[in-house]
């Protein structure tokens, strides 16, 4: 059995009764093999950002998993599809967005996800959740870049 990993994953809806359903894809997290809930943040109202559609509630996980990146990946995408996404272009409006933010100190890149998440650095709806729940993953320098962005904390 693999040593646990600490990995902070950010969730997202905009469709539907987003509320409902990113407090329950945060239940369901904890409830998956290979998959402990450590820490779960506040919720959080954002406008889209770079998208379209009704405002997105948004939040950042903590967990210890037993699993693989890849294997992690794909749990989430099970999740994402249970509940209804669908990925008709970039940016869509979704029902559930899951993204691996941090995998313990990895740094991978492959065509499926690359690690540390990419955007998460520009983006207020990832990095005030996860200043909440890992105020050591995020500097002050990240938090002033994005202070212009809207975000409410519910």
């Amino acid at each position: 059995m693999r040593e646990p990993v600490t990995a902070y994953i950010a969730l997202g809806a905009n469709l539907g009764d987003a509320c409902a359903t990113v407090r329950q894809a945060i239940a369901a997290l904890g409830a998956r093999p290979g998959i402990a809930l450590q820490k779960a943040s506040s919720l959080y109202r954002t406008a889209p950002m770079e998208s379209s559609g009704p405002d997105y509630i948004n939040a950042v996980v903590e967990v210890h998993t037993t699993l693989s990146a890849p294997d992690l990946l794909a749990q989430l995408q099970a999740l994402e599809l249970a509940n209804g996404r669908e990925r008709p272009y970039r940016n869509a409006p979704r029902t559930l967005d899951l993204d691996i933010l941090l995998f313990g100190a990895a740094r991978l890149e492959s065509a499926a996800l690359t690690v540390p998440h990419p955007r998460m650095g520009g983006r207020a709806f990832v990095l005030v959740p996860l200043a909440e729940i890992a105020p050591h993953q995020v500097s002050e320098a990240q938090l002033q870049a994005v202070q212009n962005q809207s975000i409410e904390r519910l």
